[in-house]
């Protein structure tokens, strides 16, 4: 018997033992309130642990009506929280009387289930799901609130403005569905119509800094959409939030800011800036359409100057002494006769170019002389050493007719007004930009690297800005522990690339130019300091020249659209052009933004146009010394590489920089941006360009030293992407990665470079030359302009925050690119190469040419 009690008590208390636990914890939590929540776990809000009670109890029940749940912790505006108090609201006279009186309709609409009060409720947002993984933005639906006003259109005969559902209308019903799926699309989906409501409804995109301790601790910026009357003002919605919200003591609740989309405060056609964007646009697109048009006329002349032509040199070789060679040029000018649209006027050997065999690119420069198409293929940098020469006299041609010569049209001077508005021409810049060939001047893989390198930029960039507009921000944290995901979390390597190659082709170009007597001609009778000072100038004023055409046109437009995003979005601009730009635009054209603060800075990834350009200056600087003082060049090259690394070092030690933790953009404006730190591959390219201009691009290296080199450059650059993954680096070695990492990286591009033209680099070589890439290269610095525009201006119109994966961001990645280019290929032909042609028509250097 005593046996049997014991047992049966025993079972009582291992049955009483979740209830014992849960009076034992009742007492720390406000009256009427049950903790159901793990203490070993912050994020499991509610775990219920049951011990004993056998499953599938039909008598089991919960009851969670008094327990505190998330969507409690996170119910931040509640209309039926400040439904139940307005009558203090109005009285205490915080809100204005207009915005007052559509409240009183707005929430007298509701409680009569109207439907366009209903639709405004429904168009507002609130917390719905993913807190925890990242979903700050609880937007609603603008669009929504923005077309309830315009859904004032009723189905035929039919009041439904006050009904939650209305009929169809007989159109709807009788309507085709078309393929089968349509017929279950039509019946899960009909629109509902509503009458128009008293008042113009307005969206307020509430930011809020949510500071919450119960049930979970947490310090999270939330953003609201709510759908009010658009009487209210900002200082109304912040009023009314405070009362719209069951205080409670374990939340705190503070209002940032409040931004109203509909408010329309930006009209775009009263700013003066995009005015002068539309003037400057009208007057470019005209001189295209001039410039386009007389280049056609100019064909057209050509094309009957050769069929005068042809027919003089028919009826020539019915007189003519001996076998008939009239007949001979006519058959072979009528082969080149038949694709009149493939001329081209650069340098022409002086026999070659007037053997009656030549093609019709010859012909254009005997008669008409149409302006030349030589592009040079880097980032929009064209030759500035072509020469034209087109003599007649002296012409040795032993396979034309005597008498051929004396019926050739005599050739014709084109205006120098004439040729700049051909530089203007579409045809012209279309063909320059997809030119498959290469300047002499050039080294076709620094295509490769170049257009590679661009589409890195703005895969990193992509990244960068969807992340920060997507409501499941945790899958960022989870996606960086990928192994391959350092590829993009090591982009900026991307931009040492664009520094390599600048230096390189100012080190390379400035050398042969020289080397052809081109600058000296400039400075003809000048001493050594005058002459090197001309040289200077002429080199940064040319470059200035270059740039700053499509650089102002596309300031201006980023100036106009972050203006308009930041006014009718429903997110955040991520940074803030449309306040810094119309402040401090002129640091951006004077290329000195970067030594500034970063929050002062307009068009913010302009950092590196800066820097190229403060690069150059010291580059010139060293290579107009370097011609006749090569070991004093040398010398300050090798002093100012060691000294960018200390003071990088010095930098990244200090502030406790640790790159394998840290995010890339952590000390944006302490080490990132600033000329100091990213100097050092710039001189690196600059050496490779001297290496190969002393070489002439004939380098005979053994194969087991070809071989050694390929293979370290290749391990040095998969450990610069991918060494860090999971590493854990000391202070002092964190901060010596941060010095010499760019510079390593760009160690590795002066092998990849050296190789590739010097016949070394195999499949590699035949990669990064590749015809395919020269237009994506040649249009790099108008793309890298404008695609920060693309991604901004698709993320931030969207009405909702983007949910991101991996097949949606490849998607967008290649959908932004292929934008980016398009509008870079627009502004490249409109703003970047006329100007180059017309600074190589205005050059002193050029020789008058003849038409």
């Amino acid at each position: 018997m005593m046996r049997r009690t014991l047992v049966l008590a025993m079972l009582l208390s291992v049955l009483a033992t979740p209830q014992a636990a849960i009076d034992k914890d009742e007492g720390k939590f406000p009256p009427g309130r049950h903790n159901l929540s793990s203490g070993s776990d912050q994020h499991n809000v509610i775990n219920l642990s049951l011990h004993g009670v056998p499953h599938g109890d039909p008598k089991l029940s919960f009851d969670l009506s008094r327990t505190r749940r998330l969507r409690e912790a996170l119910n931040v505006f509640d209309l039926a929280v400040l439904a139940a108090q307005w009558g203090q609201v109005e009285n205490s006279g915080a809100v204005s009387t207009n915005c007052s009186r559509d409240m009183r309709s707005y929430l007298a609409g509701l409680s009569d289930a109207k439907m366009w009060a209903v639709k405004m409720d429904d168009a507002s947002g609130h917390y719905t799901s993913g807190f925890f993984y990242g979903n700050n933005y609880w937007m609603g639906s603008l669009a929504l609130c923005d077309a309830i006003d315009d859904g004032q259109i009723a189905a035929p005969g039919k009041d439904n403005s006050s009904s939650p559902a209305a009929p169809s209308s007989p159109e709807s019903e009788s309507k085709n569905t078309g393929l089968p799926f349509a017929a279950a699309h039509t019946q899960g989906y009909s629109s509902v119509y509503n009458a128009p409501p008293p008042f113009l409804p307005g969206f307020y995109v509430i930011k809020m800094q949510l500071n919450e301790t119960l049930p979970t601790q947490v310090l999270r910026t939330i953003y609201v959409g709510m759908c009010l009357p658009s009487s209210c003002s900002i200082a109304d919605i912040g009023q009314m939030s405070t009362k719209a919200h069951v205080e409670l003591a374990s939340r705190d609740l503070r209002v940032l800011d409040i931004r109203v989309p509909t408010d329309k405060e930006f009209n775009i056609w009263a700013d003066k800036t995009f005015c002068l964007l539309i003037v400057v646009s009208s007057i470019v697109l005209c001189l295209i359409c001039c410039g386009t048009l007389y280049e056609i006329y100019l064909r057209g002349k050509l094309k009957e100057a050769l069929r005068r032509q042809d027919k003089e040199m028919m009826n020539n070789s019915e007189t003519s002494s001996g076998i008939g060679c009239a007949s001979s040029d006519y058959s072979d000018t009528m082969t080149a006769h038949d694709d009149p649209l493939k001329q081209s006027t650069r340098t022409h050997d002086h026999d070659h170019a007037h053997s009656p065999t030549s093609s019709l690119k010859q012909l254009d420069a005997l008669v008409l002389n149409l302006p030349p198409n030589d592009n040079d293929s880097g980032n929009g940098h064209h030759d500035a050493d072509h020469e034209h020469d087109h003599h007649r006299s002296g012409s040795n041609n032993s396979n034309s007719d005597e008498h051929l010569e004396g019926h050739l049209h005599e050739p014709e001077k084109l205006s120098i007004y004439s040729e700049l508005l051909l530089s203007f021409s579409a045809i012209t810049n279309f063909n320059a930009i997809c030119d498959r060939n290469v300047g002499a001047d050039t080294i076709p893989c620094i295509h490769g690297l170049r257009a590679f390198s661009m589409a890195w930029v703005i895969l990193g960039h992509t990244c960068i800005v969807v992340f920060k507009y997507s409501d499941n921000m945790e899958m960022r944290k989870e996606v960086e522990q990928n192994f391959f995901f350092q590829a993009i979390t090591n982009g900026p390597f991307s931009v040492d690339t664009f520094f390599f190659i600048s230096g390189f082709l100012i080190s390379y170009i400035y050398f042969r130019t020289n080397a052809k007597g081109k600058l000296n001609k400039l400075s003809k009778g000048a001493n050594e300091f005058t002459a090197g000072t001309a040289h200077f100038f002429g080199l940064v004023a040319y470059r200035f020249m270059r740039l700053t055409a499509p650089y102002l046109f596309v300031l201006g437009v980023v100036q106009v659209t972050m203006k308009y995003l930041a006014t009718y979005s429903i997110f955040d601009p991520p940074t803030m052009d449309h306040i810094t730009c119309p402040d401090y635009w002129w640091r951006n054209i004077l290329y000195i933004n970067t030594l500034f603060p970063v929050d002062e800075m307009c068009m913010l990834w302009s950092w590196y146009l800066a820097n190229d350009t403060q690069f150059y200056m010291i580059g010139a600087i060293i290579l107009i010394v370097g011609v006749r003082h090569f070991k004093l060049s040398a010398i300050t090259t090798l002093v100012f590489l060691v000294l960018s690394w200390i003071t990088t070092a010095v930098i990244a030690f200090t502030n406790n920089h640790r790159p394998n933790t840290d995010d890339p953009l952590a000390l944006f404006d302490k080490i990132y941006d600033k000329p100091w730190t990213r100097l050092g591959p710039y001189l690196i390219g600059m050496a490779v360009g001297w290496i190969l201009f002393r070489t002439n691009c004939k380098i005979r290296l053994p194969k087991l030293t070809v071989a050694t080199a390929w293979t370290l450059a290749m391990l040095n650059l998969f450990v610069l992407v991918f060494g860090l993954y999971k590493a854990d680096l000391s202070q002092f070695t964190a901060a010596a990665y941060s010095s010499l990492s760019h510079s390593a990286w760009a160690l590795s591009l002066a092998w990849i470079t050296i190789a590739c033209s010097t016949g070394y680099g195999g499949y590699i070589n035949s990669l990064l030359s590749a015809p395919c890439l020269y237009p994506f290269s040649r249009v790099t610095y108008c793309a890298y302009l404008v695609h920060p525009i693309v991604i901004r201006s698709m993320a931030l119109n969207s009405d909702a925050p983007l949910h991101l994966g991996g097949d949606l961001m490849v998607v967008m990645f290649f959908g932004l690119t292929v934008a980016s280019y398009f509008l870079s290929f627009m502004v490249s032909m409109s703003f970047e190469a006329p100007v180059v042609t017309m600074l190589k028509i205005l050059s002193p250097s050029r020789k008058k040419r003849l038409a």
